[in-house]
């Protein structure tokens, strides 16, 4: 590859992932690496039967509600 395509590709990846490029700084400013995913409360309203069915079937099923919902939230709008 010419230097132009690997700056082009760097430059790429970076645009791609800046928080794991921000981690990576950080732990060479501080010696330790933050956390580079961090969750968020919501509060959302549900009808409560679908609530209650859907906290059985978790717990059923040994599924994480939250992971459940996110991977659900990730498949809507077109991410993995």
């Amino acid at each position: 590859m010419q230097s132009n395509q690997v700056s082009n590709k760097i430059d790429k990846i970076i645009k791609e992932n800046p928080r794991a490029f921000e981690a990576l700084m950080e732990f060479e400013k501080t010696g330790k690496l933050p956390k580079t995913v961090y969750r968020e409360r919501i509060n959302v309203t549900i009808d409560s039967n679908i609530l209650s069915k859907f906290k059985r079937y978790c717990k059923n099923n040994s599924y994480n509600m939250s992971r459940l919902i996110e991977k659900h939230m990730k498949e809507e709008i077109g991410l993995k």
